[in-house]
């Protein structure tokens, strides 16, 4: 089953009630669309593109509260990057071309994450999100051709350290600086950490290029 044929069967599928008016997650889930259980396919130790489906019209709204609920809750590691693909079009008003963008898939966002029960949780009760694209409400990732054309790429970025662990910065502002890991932003490629500055710890952002593990 391709992208297109999987976003036909979650329109069928899709039954659109009343718009929610709360923000952040909402307080329940129906039964009927708990994780009874993932398939291995789905909990996979690598982030890949799933799609979700929204309420018309909510899907810049589902990508600003997600982007808050992640970084409440700390999953900058799990959920890596929320997307609403744009295209340009050429309109032509009173004689007058002009470029403008416009949704490429109306009523769907994009979401690069590590499937687990703790993301889908919080990707499924986003308030706007309908449910995930994929049979039933099983997650299917999109492969790598289905990604292609929508602009996004899938270079996975490998790194031989992680949170609490030592490194030493070798180019920068902050060369020759050692700290601890505090934070990874695997869709910045950058890791946030720990330095003494004027008698105190200060959180310095450094790219991955310019830090390297210091072995224990």
């Amino acid at each position: 089953m391709n992208f297109d044929e999987e976003i036909q069967m979650a329109e069928e599928e899709k039954n659109v009630q009343d718009e929610p008016v709360e923000e952040g997650l909402t307080e329940e889930v129906e039964s009927v669309e708990t994780v009874e259980s993932l398939s291995e396919e789905a909990i996979s130790s690598d982030a890949k593109w799933y799609v979700a489906h929204t309420y018309s019209g909510y899907e810049n709204k589902v990508k600003a509260n997600l982007e808050k609920t992640i970084e409440n809750r700390h999953l900058e590691n799990q959920i890596l990057e929320v997307r609403v693909p744009l295209q340009d079009e050429v309109e032509v008003k009173n004689g007058k071309k002009r470029t403008v963008q416009r949704k490429m898939f109306p009523g769907y966002v994009l979401v690069h994450m590590i499937m687990n029960d703790d993301t889908w949780y919080v990707v499924r009760n986003t308030t706007g999100v309908t449910g995930f694209v994929g049979p039933g409400s099983k997650p299917v990732p999109l492969s790598d051709a289905e990604v292609k054309p929508l602009g996004i790429k899938t270079e996975t970025i490998k790194i031989d350290f992680g949170v609490g662990d030592e490194v030493r910065v070798i180019a920068g502002v902050w060369k020759d600086t050692s700290g601890y890991i505090d934070r990874i932003d695997m869709n910045k490629q950058t890791a946030t950490i720990s330095v003494e500055l004027f008698g105190r710890e200060t959180p310095v952002e450094i790219s991955f290029a310019e830090i390297r593990k210091i072995d224990s």
